[in-house]
């Protein structure tokens, strides 16, 4: 299973944005982005909003939850 870290890196990955303009658009500093992505900065709760919201995605769709209709 992955982490919250690596579901954003691979989402980021996978629609073939920069990192550091999700960072940037999420309210980031590139390099505290870049340790939050590679660990060394702890991914709080707060971040996942802002996140997505630069990803452009909701939470459930980074998470994996599908809406079942």
């Amino acid at each position: 299973m992955l982490t919250t870290a690596e579901r954003v890196s691979a989402l980021i990955k996978e629609k073939g944005y920069k990192q550091r303009a999700i960072a940037e658009k999420a309210g980031f500093e590139p390099r505290d982005f870049s340790n939050l992505l590679n660990g060394r900065k702890t991914f709080k709760s707060e971040y996942i909003c802002p996140i997505c919201k630069a990803l452009g995605i909701t939470p459930n769709e980074l998470f994996g939850f599908v809406d079942r209709k």
